[in-house]
Order: structure tokens, then sequence, then C-alpha cells
């Protein structure tokens, strides 16, 4: 049931981006913001690896955006990225965030750096609240791009 309520929101991510050229995506919100939809894109990327792949599952992977020297990559480094390589890389870590963890008892803990345990439950239901914040922000950017407003 988490899992797709989660999907429902990673969805609505990709239709909100549906349609739009590559630097219609990386169209910042308003200056001094770095926000965009490429960018939320790729911080979604990094949330689905960090928490279902690195944490839940225990594989060790670095980010692909960020690093201890730019944290924020995701979102600031999007003027030269390649958007449709990044909406690929979205794709594709949502699938390799579902393998790490299919079959993974939700009552599963892990330690984290702020907390001795976390199930995998509360990973779910954080990840639902954290696509359903960025969706608003998507709803607001896409928008501002041409008008389209939606669900």
């Amino acid at each position: 049931m988490l899992e797709g309520w989660l999907d429902f929101h990673r969805q609505t991510l990709v239709a909100k981006c549906a349609g739009l050229t590559a630097e219609q995506l990386k169209l910042r919100s308003a200056e001094p913001s770095s926000l965009s939809l490429l960018g939320l894109l790729r911080h979604m990327t990094e949330v689905e690896r960090a928490w279902f792949r690195i944490r839940a599952a225990g594989e060790e992977l670095s980010y692909r955006y960020c690093s201890d020297t730019n944290e924020d990559g995701d979102f600031d480094d999007v003027a030269e990225a390649d958007a449709a390589a990044d909406h690929a890389a979205f794709l594709a870590e949502i699938e390799a965030a579902r393998a790490a963890v299919a079959g993974v008892s939700l009552e599963h803990e892990f330690p984290t750096e702020r907390r001795p345990a976390i199930s995998v439950r509360w990973v779910y239901l954080h990840m639902i609240e954290e696509y359903a914040r960025h969706n608003g922000h998507a709803d607001l950017l896409r928008e501002r791009i041409d008008g389209a407003t939606g669900d």
C-alpha cells in the first residue's frame, strides 16, 4: 500500500515535467532561488538513492550530483546539465530503489547519522511527504513556465 502511494507521488513529479524542453526544465523559480523542475528531479534522484539504497539496503554508493564540497549540486548545477540524461537517471533510480528494498520488511530497521534506528516503513512515509512537498513546488514552477496547472 505504501509503495502505491509513493508511486502516485513519483508519477506526479514526472507528469509535472512532461512535455517541457530542457531549457524549460532548467528555468529557476525566482532569484536568488536555485529551484527548478530539473533540480527537483535531480534532488529526488538523490533522495531515492540515499534512503532506499544507501541507508535502508546498505549499498555502498556515492551520490550522483552532490558531494561533501558541493552539497547542493542537485539544485545548483542544472545550467549545463543534460536534462534527458537526468530524467532517465531519475527513472532508473526509482527502479533501483524498488529493487533494493523488494522483500524487505517494513519493520526492518537501520541506523542513520541522527538516529539509532529508523524503519523502512518510516522511510516510505518520509518519501511520500518529501514528494508531496516537492510536487507542490513543481506545480508552482510548471505554472510559471507555461501556465499549466494540475492536480
